[in-house]
């Protein structure tokens, strides 16, 4: 907690909202005087929106097929490949790029970042047609050159918003950037299981004949299934879509706001490559700091185990069509759209950790919710009753991570936002790299003890039970004054 915002006297330090114009004594964001145009009548601000809900909508896109089809090319569930080669690039390449944040212009790195999304999606749309000679390793290559553009992409996305807002629109700003963006996972996620089926010969929507309901309402996988090589042969399509909506991202990007580097002197060192001594520094003082980032890690390693895990339930324990199964992850997309803009309004403007809690203990239920076993290794919620239940456990994830995020993005000074914000990233996908290991682990702890794929929901519940338990945020802000 920042020493302008103690406590009152009676009050503890949890019960107190941080400020986000206030969180840092250095901070030199604009203000209302300056003259930025309200936040939903600020075309730059719609421009970076969109440009964003475009980029999320191609990743997820990606990512979700390579997933599906992860499912298929061995007996065993190979998920945790493609989310290693994903979040790899991020661990990677983040600090260089909270570098080159600093160093340009955010805007000129969004732009730039958008054109490379062009070159990658092509890639992607040779590696589909070729798929019979490079096979599944192609796709991953993909995938891994996906997961650096978007590492590039993320420290100035994140960055440039408290340097092109009023402060006091910043949390209703980062509530909108997060709904669209998990809409976006919605469509994206939908629209992948609708291709993946359309590939292999599923019928969607299926004809009567080819329609099949189980007595609980599940949307069960019908139709001729074609091989891994014809199936994936025949996705050349998604990646067709794809370099088109980049294409459009691109152009959406020249909206943002043009706005001077932070840091335009600042030189290149190796240790930018890792942790900048001054970042490190920053996060030794500032224990506060330290520990939202800590708990955004474990919230993201929480989300990497689950992803996959909603793909093993669909296809593998309730036995629906790709398009059911990615019905299923996009109900957690809605729930976090939700959360996101309920967090935003209860915020107030602050980041308010009262907020963050209340969403991590709802998390830990509905991740217990769905983790509920049936009879004969079945499902007790079923299809209908497990799309209620993401719905709501999105909710409350989305309502844990809007106070970290305003947090984080504000409490650095502006000349270091955009490093700090690439080492929360660092941080948080190190958390995605490590899940795609755990979920492994997860996977062969339930496949040995020979429990349904929704115990993978109860062994993620512990882990974020035990940040919980841990993360006190209160208690360090208050030791911050």
């Amino acid at each position: 907690m920042s020493c302008d915002d103690a406590p009152e006297p009676g009050r503890t330090a949890g019960d107190q909202p941080l400020d986000a114009r206030t969180a840092h004594p250095r901070s030199a964001l604009p203000t209302a005087g300056d003259g930025l145009p309200t936040l939903y009548r600020d075309s730059s601000f719609w421009g970076m929106t969109v440009t964003q809900f475009l980029g999320a909508f191609n990743d997820n896109l990606f990512k979700q097929i390579i997933l599906l089809l992860a499912l298929k090319v061995a007996a065993q569930d190979r998920q945790w490949e493609a989310m290693f080669v994903f979040s790899a690039p991020f661990v990677i390449f983040s600090g260089y790029a909270g570098y080159l944040a600093d160093r340009y212009s955010k805007r000129t790195i969004i732009v730039l970042a958008k054109v490379a999304e062009i070159v990658v999606m092509l890639g992607g749309l040779v590696a589909f047609l070729s798929f019979g000679v490079s096979g599944f390793p192609g796709l991953l290559v993909v995938l891994f050159l996906m997961g650096a553009q978007s590492a590039f992409f993320g420290p100035s996305k994140y960055g440039i918003l408290p340097e092109m807002l009023r402060p006091q629109d910043l949390p209703r700003a980062n509530g909108v950037i997060l709904m669209t963006t998990f809409l976006a996972i919605i469509f994206g996620a939908v629209l992948a299981g609708f291709l993946c089926d359309l590939a292999t010969g599923v019928t969607v929507p299926p004809a009567e004949t080819e329609r099949e309901f189980a007595s609980n309402g599940d949307f069960l996988a019908t139709g001729v299934t074609l091989s891994l090589a014809e199936t994936a042969h025949r996705l050349w399509l998604a990646s067709a879509v794809c370099v088109a909506i980049a294409v459009v991202g691109t152009l959406t990007s020249l909206w943002v706001r043009r706005v001077p580097a932070a840091a335009p002197q600042l030189p290149f060192r190796w240790s930018a490559l890792t942790v900048p001594p001054d970042s490190r520094q920053m996060l030794r003082a500032d224990r506060p700091l330290l520990g939202a980032v800590l708990a955004s890690s474990v919230f993201w390693l929480v989300a990497g185990v689950a992803s996959p895990a909603v793909n093993s339930l669909g296809k593998m324990q309730l036995e629906l069509s790709d398009t059911g199964t990615s019905i299923l992850q996009a109900c957690i997309g809605i729930g976090i759209g939700v959360g996101s803009i309920v967090a935003g309004r209860l915020s107030h403007g602050v980041a308010d950790f009262r907020v963050m809690r209340l969403g991590g203990w709802g998390l830990i239920v509905g991740l217990l919710v769905v983790a509920l076993p049936g009879p004969n290794h079945g499902h007790l919620l079923g299809f209908s009753g497990t799309l209620v239940a993401l719905i709501v456990l999105g909710a409350f994830a989305g309502m844990y991570a809007i106070p970290l995020q305003v947090f984080m993005q504000s409490r650095p000074p502006d000349g270091q936002k955009g490093r700090m914000i690439a080492v929360m990233n660092q941080a948080n996908f190190t958390a995605v790299l490590l899940s795609s290991l755990v979920y492994w682990l997860f996977d062969r702890i339930v496949v040995l003890a020979g429990w349904p794929r929704c115990a993978l929901f109860a062994l993620t519940a512990a882990v974020m039970l035990s940040a919980l338990l841990l993360y006190r945020p209160g208690r360090e802000v208050a030791g911050s004054s």
